[in-house]
């Protein structure tokens, strides 16, 4: 179904929404595909798309080129797609993964890992992260968010808690 706006003193006819979509949807796909390479990708950002303009339709359909402007509403959703991505982390071909070192009696491990846990939040990421991914305090800051001297903070005061809380647990209060 079309519906006739008055633009003026013209009359443009303007498709209802699922009528241009059936008429345009083939298009957009194929445009979509050549942006992402895949055709799960190109439905997504095709979707993505379609579903932000149903609600702008009204306004859209009396562009001067509604085909140009949802067909730049398809590249944005493709951008917005790989941004977020980027920000996720990468696959690598190969994880360097630590052995457990060989001395550590599995209770050990148990006890440091319960007390891990104990330590708030922001605490706990940058200790892991600073000992258990061997990251330095930079890299920390970056993946984090925060400044380098939060997180050495952050890294000093989950320490400090961690031998508090072992030494508590075997009984060596005497510092």
């Amino acid at each position: 179904m079309t519906t006739l706006i008055e633009a003026g003193r013209t009359r443009v006819q303007v498709p209802d929404f699922d009528s241009w979509v059936a008429a345009r949807g083939p298009a957009l796909l194929r445009l979509a595909y050549v942006l992402t390479g895949n055709a799960t990708d190109a439905e997504d950002v095709v979707q993505d798309a379609l579903s932000r303009a149903l609600p702008r339709w009204s306004r859209i359909s009396r562009v001067e080129d509604p085909d140009a402007y949802v067909r730049r509403m398809v590249v944005n959703a493709n951008v917005t797609r790989w941004r977020a991505f980027r920000r996720r982390e990468l696959p690598v071909d190969t994880v360097i993964d630590r052995p457990v070192p060989s001395g550590v009696a599995p209770e050990e491990r148990d006890r440091l890992w319960r007390a891990c846990r104990a330590l708030p939040p922001d605490q706990r990421t940058a200790v892991v992260l600073r000992f258990y991914e061997d990251l330095d305090y930079a890299e920390i800051a970056a993946l984090t968010g925060v400044r380098e001297g939060s997180v050495r903070s952050r890294v000093s005061r989950g320490i400090a808690t961690l031998r508090h809380e072992l030494r508590h647990d075997l009984g060596d209060d005497d510092e």
